[in-house]
């Protein structure tokens, strides 16, 4: 297309939309954003608006679809929403006739990990953009949240990179184009693609200096770190790009790894409902019953608590101290209550007056917030656990003196009166007009001798006198002839126009003045924006204390005793979240007692519906508030500190990537067995029942018998199932224990009493809750004739079995010589495949020597 034909306003759009091809360019013209060609086709699609067109050059009509700029924000949200990245393009220039295009240019890129209007964030919780980058099994992972400038990298194992980013859920993630990383659809975050130039190790090195004004990161931490470098380098790099205000708020980089928090993969966030419940319409999340915190960065810093549960015993003996401090003082923990309820968002609050985006009444709201510091400072000075925050609150006197003075709260005036002198006179000028006016009138009317003269003003004509038609022949010779209406006219005087001159003059003067002002105090406020954060996570750590408190007295939380060892003892113990959520009844709390010399793994039976799944998932939540710092919900609690919490609970698959309920099953169970430790927590909830019965039975035996030999593992376990045959490995394993959960029957009917019991169960009153939940009668009584059958079947066998002595079933005949030599190998120091050699010539022996023994077929 030639220039020729096509308008400069075109050129313009073009030459901007090249350097932005990948984004939907919101092009300003007047009141209005709008979008040309491909991007108004999408954008009328997504926010369902009308596609229109416009001539752009002789013959050339282009699609186009626009918004109200007022309206930005709402319609904003939706495309960020969607995954979309919008270039905002603002005129830079006032339209002046005659002068040519008006100047503009992209002044930010929003992306859905770059938002920081408070209307398109959620309030508790970060935005995060985040950054991975993988090299063999390591991984470089870094994160912001622009909102708040939190800027975090690390260096860890891919696998550990992967939950991290489960933990943190970023809204967008920025990869390297062709990176060879498992699938992260599960994410949910919108995937960048850059280019490998972005994660160039010395180029990353080199911006994060220059950002940091720096000669080493070592104190930072990560100088050795080189994937950690390229990850934090490339989301500098992009922000450069679609941020530049917001660089400068970025002053600190801090390099973390997760050897001091239990980690927590994402199938056990979802089976213990941490952050959402995992079904539409649940009870609720742990988040959701714990948070009673009263500002936006304490509720942000509770989810991070819990999705960061700690190791470190000292730091969570602190935090217990504060919480309990709290929970003592009621008449204190309500008036800090009551003055945090009343604080803004200081971290957002700050970024934007930083970033220079702030209004006036986020400015006034960060004045109140600070207003109310020295209140709280002072009384946390009577709580000596709450000292450390007491040290960190910083009144910061100077801000809020210079808002106070600076900032008016009347409607329509934007900088108090006062505090510019030169502002104060231009106000003076502008409020006598309407007295110059009424005495100029009162004047005009004297001279003319015209009763009925009025001067006035509109916007299109300015400063007028009108005088009637019948009185036009007294109107005075220097009078000028402005405008003819019907039955007046209109006139002006030089006079007149001298003062229309002055006082518009005044009043564009007063608006560009008090810009200027507001854009001065914003910027001196942001100097102080470091101190101001320091209030901000002063205060977030003290809501988080607070909510923890007033959820231990509202619903009868105990402080648990922590330590090193290797026992859970839990009494009374209840599940936080099912319990409040039980509307008529009232919910039954366990004991519970693990240990991993003499308790290290729990048979627990029962039939469905009875309690068990509740059961197993209350223990482990128990164990997580605890080490968060939380009180929990049991009469008493002794925590040995636990490293990993692992779970495998419920049905669920994923037909897209090919895999079964059974083999999601079964992986989750092997990533159990390869990873856990004596410390750890493992909940399993029916393994095996994927597949048939036998194959079932068969695996979660043999889970069983592996987690108690193993020395590497030896992990605490509760393990729910309906395979009463497992009960027997208690008889043999001296680390199993079977418990039950009671049940009554009452005239045919089951009433779960929902108590945890010593000992094992042969009834799963499967039928029973098929009747609850509505079977038809046929259905139900041929399935309890089928029972009675394949009972009858069974019985000589559970005969046989419970006449045969509570021992371990042999393997192979006693007295063989093939015993003896299995008895002397050392199993510890075999390889797996040494170990599978030598299984096959133990096999070839025992073919040759007899035949396994009918009874040891059992199982």
């Amino acid at each position: 297309m030639s220039k020729e034909r096509t308008t400069p306003i075109r050129r313009q759009y073009l030459q901007i939309k090249r350097r932005y091809p990948d984004a939907l360019v919101f092009f300003r013209l007047g009141d209005f954003y709008e979008t040309f060609e491909e991007d108004a086709k999408l954008v009328s699609r997504e926010l369902e608006i009308v596609l229109t067109s416009r001539e752009m050059g002789r013959g050339q009509r282009f699609p186009m679809a626009g918004i109200p700029h007022h309206a930005l924000d709402s319609y904003l949200g939706k495309l960020i929403r969607k995954g979309y990245k919008v270039a905002i393009c603002e005129q830079l220039s006032e339209p002046q006739k005659g002068k040519g295009l008006v100047e503009r240019d992209v002044v930010r890129v929003v992306t859905p990990g770059t938002v920081i209007e408070p209307q398109l964030l959620e309030a508790k919780a970060n935005n995060y953009l985040a950054a991975l980058v993988s090299e063999d099994e390591k991984a470089g992972l870094a994160y912001v949240d622009i909102s708040t400038t939190e800027f975090v990298t690390a260096q860890l194992a891919l696998s550990e990179a992967l939950t991290e980013l489960q933990r943190l859920r970023p809204a967008e993630l920025l990869l390297p184009r062709n990176s060879a990383l498992p699938d992260l659809s599960q994410l949910n975050a919108h995937p960048t693609m850059l280019d490998e130039t972005y994660f160039d190790l010395e180029e990353a090195e080199e911006g994060l200096l220059r950002q940091f004004q720096t000669s080493t990161l070592e104190g930072f931490g990560c100088a050795h770190l080189p994937l950690a470098i390229r990850a934090a380098g490339a989301i500098l790099r992009y922000l450069e790009e679609t941020q530049k205000g917001v660089l400068e708020q970025l002053t600190h980089l801090s390099t973390y790894s997760t050897k001091p928090y239990m980690i927590l993969d994402p199938q056990t966030c979802r089976n213990l409902e941490l952050f959402e419940p995992s079904q539409i319409g649940g009870a609720g999340s742990l988040l959701q019953t714990m948070d009673l915190t009263r500002t936006p960065m304490g509720g942000r810093l509770m989810r991070r608590w819990l999705g960061k549960p700690l190791l470190d015993l000292q730091e969570l003996n602190r935090r217990q101290e504060a919480v309990e401090w709290l929970v003592e003082h009621g008449v204190q923990r309500a008036e800090l209550t009551g003055l945090l309820s009343k604080l803004s968002d200081l971290e957002r609050l700050t970024t934007r007056v930083r970033c220079g985006v702030a209004l006036p009444r986020e400015l006034l709201s960060l004045h109140r917030s600070l207003e109310l510091v020295p209140r709280i400072k002072a009384l946390l000075s009577e709580a000596p656990p709450l000292a450390h925050l007491q040290s960190q609150l910083d009144p910061c006197e100077e801000a809020v003196s210079l808002i106070s003075r600076a900032i008016s709260e009347t409607e329509g005036e934007l900088i108090r009166s006062g505090f510019s002198p030169e502002l104060d006179e231009l106000r003076s000028l502008s409020r006598t007009s309407k007295q110059y006016l009424a005495e100029l009138e009162a004047r005009e009317r004297e001279r003319t001798g015209i009763k009925s003269l009025k001067v006035g003003y509109n916007k299109v004509f300015g400063y007028y006198i009108e005088v009637t038609t019948p009185n036009l022949d007294r109107v005075p010779p220097d009078y000028i002839r402005k405008q003819t209406l019907v039955g007046a006219e209109r006139f002006f005087t030089p006079e007149l126009k001298e003062y229309e001159s002055l006082v518009l003059t005044s009043q564009e003067r007063i608006e560009e003045l008090e810009r200027s002002l507001f854009r001065q105090v914003c910027q001196q406020v942001g100097e102080w924006g470091e101190r101001i954060l320091r209030n901000a996570s002063a205060l977030a750590q003290l809501d988080v204390f607070c909510s923890f408190a007033e959820t231990a007295v509202r619903y009868g939380y105990t402080r648990p005793e922590l330590d090193e060892g290797e026992v859970i003892e839990i009494k009374s113990g209840r599940h936080p979240v099912v319990e409040r959520y039980l509307q008529d009844e009232r919910f039954v709390p366990n004991d519970t007692c693990l240990s991993n010399r003499d308790c290290q793994i729990i048979i627990l039976t029962g039939p469905n519906m009875s309690g068990k799944s509740t059961y197993l998932r209350q223990v482990a939540l128990i164990v997580l508030l605890a080490q968060v710092g939380s009180f929990v919900p049991a009469e008493k609690a002794r925590i040995g500190l636990v490293d990993r919490i692992f779970t495998r609970i419920g049905l669920m698959d994923d037909l897209a990537a090919g895999r079964s309920t059974f083999m999601i099953e079964m992986t989750e169970t092997a990533n159990i067995l390869n990873n856990a430790t004596p410390r750890s927590l493992i909940i399993l909830d029916e393994i095996g029942r994927g597949t048939s019965t036998y194959d079932g039975l068969s695996i979660a035996r043999a889970v069983v018998e592996y987690l108690h030999s193993q020395p590497r593992i030896g992990a605490k376990t509760l393990f729910a199932t309906h395979y009463h045959e497992l009960t027997e490995l208690a008889s043999f394993l001296p680390r199993v224990k079977n418990f039950n959960v009671a049940v009554a029957e009452e005239g045919g009917r089951v009433i779960f009493l929902r108590r945890i019991l010593p000992g094992g169960t042969d009834k799963s009153y499967g039928i029973h809750v098929a009747q609850l939940a509505g079977l038809p009668r046929p259905v139900l009584q041929r399935a309890q004739q089928i029972l009675s059958e394949l009972e009858g079947e069974r019985r000589p066998t559970s005969r046989k079995r419970r006449e045969s002595p509570a021992t371990q079933l042999p393997l192979l005949p006693p007295k063989l010589p093939i015993l003896e030599e299995l008895e002397k190998l050392d199993l510890d120091s075999m390889t797996p495949l040494e170990a599978l050699n030598k299984l096959y010539e133990l096999q070839r022996k025992a073919r040759g020597q007899a035949s396994i023994p009918q009874k040891s077929k059992e199982f």
